[in-house]
């Protein structure tokens, strides 16, 4: 940073003693006629005023000073010692105008201003325009030399931001030769080389009533443009704003991606996340659908806080759908702060959140990183649905990663029985959407587990089976004893104990799944004999039973429930290693870790 600092004043030292030389070459700048004094006066008052009242381009938005013209067309009828009389002056009025601006900027900027206006006298010269006349017929003169003055001015203002490391290399040929970029660049120009005629005209004509037309022309054009602009943008805010929300729509929020993904270098990560408001249609069943559209502003409102400040963009992706842009974030920052607002949301009061299965506002949400060689914003935004897709069959107010190995239900080769366990399982989601979701989870860690154990085939299929299952006996425990958030007294304890007993009871009632009943009972039996309900102790504990105790355990201690502080995973794989061959068979529990480090590593890293 020092070595950039240096070169940046180092830099500014060269134009100012290059400027200095020109000048010191041309001095003295002898103006003899009272008549031309008053016209420098006149043209400095004119160059001051209408560094006020600068000209907005419409569609860019960028301004257009119209001090060059003035000056290009000083060069052209009253030819370098006017011209550079009328910098000297107007630079020193501006300087004790703006104070507030570093003394050398504007040092810079008066030593730019001269080697351009320098240069562009001399080529207007030597291409053969004449001081004083305008000839058409040598209107190439007139092109060539603010040629030559703009390109000066691109090229000492490009070194200076780049050794104030503002801007890279890169960046700047990128903005100058995009198509934006050179039709801008045409666009000021064209207007400084049109102005600085028509006012070389009215000059030659009539110097003082011309210079007073002129400025009567230039704030009348500033301000019309002001208003033409004004007008674009507020239209232009509209057409891509939702009114509802205030957030960003559909339409936006896909261009903005379609753009990222299109200038996006492969180094920088950027993530999309898509956010679905959970059971929204159950609230607006409830409370009706004017108090809906109150919560779709309450949170439109919420995630544009979450955002200020950030360089992510927001939008509300459809109904009650939203989306999140965040360029330079890897999937790990993204689900941190995806996990972070959705916490923040689950404790933000909003009246008639008691219809809702939670008792409080929650959504659901799907992330995905950009990798090289995605095809476009279409199949991004399909990663983020499907991992939406996932976070809502786990139970909701969760947040997934997209990631290739997630297991889709529908590839199971026991899919029906998947399905059929699925729907009793349905029964958790109007008594106790705690249970369902850790039954979610318990069944996708079962899952994952079964792929890199030594089981039969059959063995997969309990585990998975019984996993999905496990908790059934719960639906007969009292709705105050499982929602509880307090500690259980000691003869509710005993009650929640009975699940596994109720458990059996449920599922034998069927004969269907009694291959499935020793999960079912047996989960909370410990290695070392302390577990419930019998006090079984090491391999008197059938296998699956073990394994399923262990990914329980991992799961309840890494539950979320809002109001409530639970482990992060590295804490709970630090328990987990704590308690090996005590409360867990010792023989599963490194794999178990060494398969949730594998799957859900960005989880373990955060």
């Amino acid at each position: 940073m020092i070595i950039l600092i240096n070169s940046k004043n180092i830099y500014v030292s060269f134009i100012a003693g290059v400027s200095a030389l020109l000048f010191a070459l041309h001095v003295p700048l002898q103006i003899d006629e009272l008549s031309n004094w008053v016209l420098i006066y006149t043209v400095i008052g004119a160059i001051l005023l209408l560094n006020h009242f600068k000209i907005i381009l419409p569609l860019t938005g960028n301004s257009l000073s119209m001090d060059s013209a003035i000056f290009l067309a000083c060069i052209f009828l009253f030819g370098l010692n006017v011209s550079l009389m009328v910098l000297l002056l107007s630079s020193l009025a501006y300087f004790f105008i703006r104070y507030d601006l570093a003394w050398w900027k504007h040092l810079f900027n008066t030593a730019n201003y001269s080697i351009m206006i320098i240069s562009a006298y001399y080529v207007f010269l030597l291409t053969g325009g004449e001081i004083g006349n305008i000839d058409i017929t040598k209107l190439w003169a007139y092109f060539i030399s603010l040629t030559v003055y703009f390109v000066l001015n691109v090229l000492i203002m490009w070194i200076f931001y780049f050794l104030s490391a503002k801007l890279s290399m890169n960046t700047v040929l990128k903005s100058l030769l995009s198509e934006d970029g050179l039709k801008e660049a045409f666009t000021g120009y064209l207007c400084t080389l049109v102005l600085s005629l028509v006012l070389l005209i009215l000059l030659q004509s009539e110097p003082i009533f011309g210079m007073f037309l002129f400025i009567s022309l230039s704030i009348t054009v500033s301000f019309a443009f002001s208003k033409l602009i004004s007008l674009y943008k507020h239209e232009e805010i509209k057409a891509r704003k939702d009114f509802l929300t205030g957030l960003y729509n559909h339409g936006y929020f896909k261009l903005e991606l379609d753009d990222i993904i299109k200038n996006n270098n492969d180094d920088e990560p950027f993530c999309v996340a898509l956010l679905d408001l959970d059971d929204f249609k159950r609230f607006n069943d409830s409370n009706g659908h004017i108090k809906g559209d109150e919560l779709l502003t309450f949170f439109g409102d919420f995630l544009l806080q979450k955002v200020k400040g950030l360089p992510y963009t927001a939008a509300r992706y459809g109904g009650e759908e939203f989306g999140l842009i965040m360029p330079n974030t890897t999937q790990a920052k993204a689900l941190s702060f995806v996990n972070k607002i959705r916490k923040e949301y689950n404790d933000s009061p909003f009246n008639g959140t008691e219809c809702l299965p939670l008792g409080c506002l929650s959504f659901s949400a799907g992330i995905v990183q950009y990798e090289a060689g995605t095809y476009g914003s279409s199949e991004l935004l399909a990663k983020a649905d499907r991992a939406l897709y996932y976070a809502k069959a786990e139970g909701k107010n969760n947040c997934q990663i997209f990631k290739e190995g997630l297991v889709d239900q529908e590839s199971l080769q026991y899919k029906q029985e998947v399905d059929s366990l699925e729907k009793q399982l349905e029964i958790f989601l109007s008594k106790d959407i705690y249970t369902y979701q850790h039954s979610k989870r318990v069944f996708h860690y079962a899952v994952d587990m079964s792929e890199i154990l030594q089981l039969t085939e059959e063995e997969k299929r309990r585990l998975i089976l019984g996993a999905l299952i496990h908790d059934i006996g719960k639906l007969e425990i009292p709705r105050d004893i499982i929602n509880k958030k307090t500690k259980l007294e000691t003869h509710e304890w005993e009650m929640m104990k009975k699940h596994v007993i109720y458990g059996k009871e449920i599922l034998a009632s069927t004969k269907k799944y009694d291959d499935l009943l020793p999960l079912v009972e047996l989960h909370h039996e410990h290695y070392n004999g302390k577990g419930y309900p019998y006090g079984l102790k090491g391999d008197h504990i059938p296998k699956l039973a073990r394994i399923l105790c262990i990914i329980d355990s991992f799961d309840a201690m890494t539950t979320e429930r809002p109001y409530q502080k639970t482990k992060n995973f590295k804490e709970a794989i630090r328990e987990l290693r704590q308690c090996s061959g005590q409360q867990f068979d010792s023989n599963y529990v490194e794999p178990f870790i060494k398969m949730v480090e594998c799957k859900y590593g960005d989880r373990v890293r955060s």
